[in-house]
């Protein structure tokens, strides 16, 4: 009776044993696994380069889920707001690189394409700039900026958006202080200094709504002056902030191929799809109108309904069979903001609200329209 019940504790033991050794080993497998999952820029490694904009959060280290995230998703960055001038060139004798210090050095750690945003923008400007009115002295402003800051990164930021913005509507020149100071030239100013400093740099012109007959027009004269002076441009970024209507995947087409034909290859640069209403979509609404609180303007507080998410994934599952089809032209795909939450469109045009603009929600996991883009790659 002894002997027997030796035995069962005997067996007992190792039967627990056996146990735990299997529970762990389906730990280290599920961890190997989840190393391994597939992520976008893998899905899509042959195509294009899938990136994100990266805010103060991620770059700092603070946001443990997003930092996962980019990691699996993607493998370029593009800061959100750190390197505009008023950050980065606050005093005119003074920079600050502290935060895009630790920008490149993410990027470098995770062996990302790493891009520069921006130059030259007539917006986010530190004050002393706009102060500046006369030409030589805003060229010299110009030189110093550029030389100063591609120098600091040169050969570690793989490329630059040399000049933001620089449009109307109507694809002529917007009235900035740098087209006030120094006149059109300005933008061979900027892309001949950003050639010099870093000849290996890729170089961008940035804007949005360039989908627009007229302002897809300025852009390309833009890139045709620029190579007609044998001065260096690489990449239209075409800024993706559109909408579940528009613009028409006919018109994004048509700009990809035009782009593409004028010498250049296009970066999709700040990717993010509204669900909510715009002020400009009221009739007789002005922009300037302030709509904060108004339940209209902000339809989904609390979710969003599954007939809007499932809008929301066909309309990134066509954008993307588009991309593909496109493949050659397009440099990278950009999304701006790595979830939900983080999207600068739950405060523009009209602040505190609710949108869902991005392939991941709130609580950083994948939505439906994040599974249509990862299926057209199966």
């Amino acid at each position: 009776m002894i002997q027997l019940s030796r035995f069962l504790m005997f067996f007992f033991i190792i039967v627990f044993w056996l146990l735990i050794g299997c529970k762990n080993s389906e730990r280290v497998n599920a961890k190997v696994d989840e190393s391994k999952a597939m992520g976008l820029s893998d899905a899509f490694a042959d195509d294009f380069r899938m990136g994100v904009a990266v805010n103060g959060r991620l770059i700092d280290g603070v946001d443990s889920l997003g930092t996962s995230l980019l990691k699996r998703e993607f493998n370029s960055i593009t800061p959100e707001n750190i390197m505009k001038w008023m950050y980065i060139h606050p005093e005119e004798d003074g920079f600050d690189f502290q935060i895009s210090d630790k920008y490149v050095a993410m990027g470098q750690r995770d062996s990302s394409f790493i891009v520069g945003h921006t130059l030259v923008w007539h917006s986010q400007l530190a004050d002393w700039v706009e102060e500046v009115s006369d030409s030589t002295e805003m060229v010299e402003v110009l030189r110093h900026h550029i030389n100063t800051i591609m120098g600091r990164y040169k050969r570690r930021i793989q490329s630059w958006d040399v000049v933001n913005e620089a449009l109307n509507e109507d694809g002529t020149l917007r009235e900035s202080v740098f087209l006030k100071t120094i006149g059109p030239q300005y933008l061979d100013l900027a892309f001949r200094l950003a050639s010099e400093v870093d000849p290996d740099a890729q170089l961008t012109y940035n804007d949005y709504n360039l989908t627009a007959a007229d302002k897809r027009k300025g852009a390309i004269s833009i890139v045709k002056n620029l190579k007609s002076k044998g001065i260096k441009i690489d990449v239209v970024g075409m800024q993706g902030h559109w909408s579940l209507k528009g613009p028409t995947l006919e018109e994004i087409e048509q700009s990809i191929v035009d782009y593409y034909n004028a010498g250049v290859k296009v970066a999709i640069t700040e990717l993010d799809i509204t669900v909510l209403p715009n002020p400009w979509d009221l009739e007789g609404a002005e922009v300037s109108q302030n709509f904060e609180g108004d339940e209209k303007m902000n339809p989904f507080p609390q979710s969003l309904p599954d007939s809007v998410e499932q809008q929301l994934a066909s309309r990134y599952k066509s954008i993307f069979q588009l991309f593909l089809k496109h493949r050659e032209k397009i440099d990278r795909v950009t999304f701006w903001g790595i979830q939900d939450g983080a999207s600068w469109l739950n405060g523009w045009p009209i602040r505190n609200r609710t949108n869902y603009p991005l392939l991941f929600d709130r609580n950083y996991s994948p939505k439906a329209a994040y599974h249509e883009v990862m299926g057209l790659k199966k």
